[in-house]
């Protein structure tokens, strides 16, 4: 978050100045980054109420709720943005944004920590009732859950990188809960082909892989290729220790969203090879530190939730630097705690709150699934005599 901080304030007078010649808005010098200091100070207290107010059971009893809560303001917004209404915040032809005044409000955001939540409840009572794999008691509610959430992301918000991150989580977590492998590769190859569907009968997304096939080909530039390949300009004039802080070429208005889905490319030319090293590294650590966190878990529906969130800071991490590096399609992806956003930052600030509770009753040794399954549930009271990892 204080990366994040650093470059909004290096870049954010360049983004206000961007917009208001091309778009007649009034943002003052230091607006963007005064929201993102207050997103930063609103996420610091949302991961603070996960880590040391809230106990995790509590979250884990209103798990359904708290779903049917997330489906239900993704289709209120879906409604809202049919209807016309003010109230559905549009850009690009999508509405992705409830318009709250001086604030939006991203309803996706929150879905995937309702989902991560949801899934690790859910899967834990599936595998003690004896029905993981079983297509009445297990598959059918599942897919429908999982289905209607990519639905209203996918289709109905036209948010296919969303839509990733939540594929991620619904995998890595089935992964844990023990699902059988046969079952498991026939429902991935079932949403990949589906996901390459949704690819080929979408025209917006369409030129966007035919604009990353002309990159990889050296074709000549274009409209469709001219943001990726500043993306990448940006990262090779940052070189080894990069342009310093406040000498971005790129922020002043010739790299798309800037301070957003772009900001790993504007931290390459600020900080070169060297601090984007240095920022994988740190993500690195983050992502392996969850890992033990799981290893170390005894309940399995608190290992599934760790496992939820990791698979949904990586599939941001991974998808946000592939893309701005032409390893993949540009899509609309956030880097987690970095860009500029606070909706974003919020719930998975939180999301990583839960993780850092329940790392305060983990084992030093791993605990493997057959341990946790012949040991039953534990208690409260059981966790809290563990001794801490560390």
């Amino acid at each position: 978050m204080a990366l994040g901080l650093i470059i909004i304030y290096a870049i954010g007078p360049m983004r206000a100045n961007v917009l208001n010649n091309t778009y007649g808005t009034n943002y003052g010098t230091h607006d963007f980054f005064l929201g993102q200091l207050r997103s930063v100070l609103i996420s610091v207290a949302a991961f603070f109420l996960a880590f040391k107010v809230i106990p995790y059971k509590y979250i884990q009893k209103y798990s359904k709720p708290i779903m049917i809560t997330a489906l239900a303001l993704s289709v209120l917004l879906w409604v809202l943005a049919l209807s016309g209404s003010s109230l559905a915040k549009c850009e690009l032809g999508e509405c992705r944004w409830y318009n709250l005044g001086p604030v939006s409000f991203q309803p996706a955001e929150f879905l995937k920590l309702a989902l991560v939540i949801y899934l690790a409840d859910f899967l834990t009572r599936k595998r003690e009732e004896g029905v993981v794999g079983k297509w009445q008691e297990f598959w059918l509610p599942l897919l429908l859950v999982c289905g209607l959430s990519l639905f209203l992301v996918v289709i109905a918000q036209g948010d296919l990188g969303t839509g990733v991150a939540l594929i991620s989580i619904i995998f890595g977590t089935l992964l844990v809960a023990g699902v059988p492998a046969k079952q498991y590769l026939i429902m991935l190859a079932l949403v990949l082909v589906v996901a390459v569907g949704a690819v080929a009968t979408s025209a917006h997304r369409m030129e966007r892989v035919n604009a990353w096939l002309d990159t990889l080909q050296g074709a000549e530039s274009s409209d469709s290729t001219y943001h990726i390949e500043n993306a990448m300009l940006a990262i090779g004039v940052g070189g080894l220790t990069g342009v310093g802080i406040g000498n971005s070429v790129q922020a002043t208005g010739y790299l798309p969203e800037s301070i957003n889905d772009s900001v790993f490319a504007i931290m390459g030319e600020t900080f070169g090879f060297i601090g984007l090293l240095i920022i994988l590294v740190v993500f690195g650590a983050l992502l392996l530190r969850m890992l033990k966190v799981a290893d170390g878990t005894a309940d399995m529906d608190r290992r599934i939730l760790v496992i939820g969130v990791f698979s949904w800071t990586l599939a941001q991490v991974v998808v946000n630097i592939m893309a701005m590096t032409s390893l993949v399609p540009v899509t609309g992806i956030t880097l987690p705690l970095l860009s500029y956003g606070g909706t974003s930052m919020l719930f998975i600030a939180f999301a990583i709150g839960c993780v850092c509770q329940i790392s305060c009753y983990t084992s030093r040794e791993v605990i493997k699934n057959e341990d946790i399954s012949s040991r039953g549930r534990l208690g409260g009271s059981h966790h809290a005599s563990r001794r801490r990892s560390s």
